[in-house]
């Protein structure tokens, strides 16, 4: 386990073993590539711990095949490490918003189900793959999401991928990766090419 020295240690009464296991909130966000490739990393180090890993895609489309789904869906099933469980909420691609009242309501319905599964602490990582986006677009209220996080209970880990991510969440939040894009073939003209983009 890497020992870094902290920069401030906390007046906050916890010793440091309760510190270290507290639970943390992660946000993924910017315009550059790998938000979800970073969560899904996480994923899979919450399944060999033998951790119950929630995946909850909203936005991206059902039919869309995702190879991270595949790979933790079987890693899941070896009973080796923790189990997986994959939601998809959305219905359409955050890029290209098509039927966007349906999109709306497949998101809230995605976050109901996530806030019930934090109420029964289901799983013990959380990856809310591009929530970002419906918090951005007004579909949720950020205020409601900061208030549940806060005050879930347990030691669930919740990471948020997405562009735009508020900035209430992102204050609110423990830890912050923004990826910023320097270069990206489809700067170029190239479309998405399969084992890279999916």
């Amino acid at each position: 386990m890497p020992q870094g020295q902290p920069t401030v240690v906390p007046n906050d009464g916890l010793t440091t073993r309760q510190r270290r296991n507290r639970p943390l909130v992660f946000v993924h966000t910017g315009t550059g590539k790998g938000k979800s490739t970073a969560a899904f990393g996480l994923a899979l180090r919450a399944w060999n711990q033998g951790w119950p890993v929630g995946v909850f895609q909203f936005v991206k489309s059902a039919k869309w095949k995702v190879g991270e789904e595949r790979a933790l869906k079987v890693l899941g099933e070896t009973g080796e490490g923790g189990t997986v469980a994959w939601h998809k909420m959305g219905e359409g691609w955050s890029w290209v918003q098509r039927d966007i009242e349906s999109s709306e309501e497949a998101a809230r319905e995605g976050w109901e189900q996530v806030k019930r599964d934090l109420a029964a602490e289901s799983y013990k990582l959380y990856v809310l793959d591009e929530f970002a986006y419906p918090m951005h677009w007004g579909w949720i209220d950020t205020d409601e999401v900061i208030d549940v996080l806060r005050n879930r209970p347990g030691t669930q880990h919740v990471v948020i991928t997405g562009r735009n991510a508020p900035e209430k969440l992102v204050d609110f939040a423990d830890l912050v990766t923004d990826m910023t894009k320097v270069k990206h073939p489809m700067d170029a003209g190239q479309k998405g090419q399969r084992g890279i983009e999916w």
